[in-house]
């Protein structure tokens, strides 16, 4: 049987309120989900892509991305196409719109970031970036 300390289970009950309270608070404050947010900058960054590139690129599930891109087709910031020559693939890619709107969501982003890291020092933002990718690694070794 493992035991766990005190502190230990701390620990993991803090990573998992962190989880619950963040992804809300980051939508209310940016106005967009994180993986909107991904979708959105990763099609700024790639011009056109496909739907299966984007979607490996940010790493979802394909329903997921599929019903992120049709919320933002309907918001006017994203555009989808198929290929002419084989409907398998759908392309997609920023409207002028959605280019201004990332702009003002990244900003956002950052004064998010910023809010929850005031009063770190660089040391500690350092220490903490080290110690959350070691807690990445092990989960995803398990």
């Amino acid at each position: 049987m493992f035991n766990c300390s005190k502190e230990e289970e701390l620990i993991a009950q803090r990573l998992f309120e962190l989880n619950k309270q963040t992804m809300p608070k980051f939508e209310r404050s940016t106005g967009i989900s994180q993986p909107r947010l991904e979708i959105l900058r990763e099609l700024f960054e790639a011009e056109e892509i496909t739907q299966r590139e984007l979607q490996k690129k940010i790493n979802i599930d394909h329903a997921a991305v599929t019903r992120h891109l049709k919320q933002l087709e309907e918001q006017g910031m994203v555009i989808r196409r198929k290929n002419p020559n084989d409907n398998r693939f759908t392309y997609v890619r920023l409207t002028d719109e959605g280019k201004l709107k990332i702009a003002a969501y990244c900003e956002e982003k950052q004064r998010f970031i910023l809010t929850i890291l005031n009063g770190f020092s660089e040391a500690e933002r350092s220490m903490l970036l080290d110690m959350l990718t070691r807690i990445q690694s092990n989960i995803e070794k398990m």
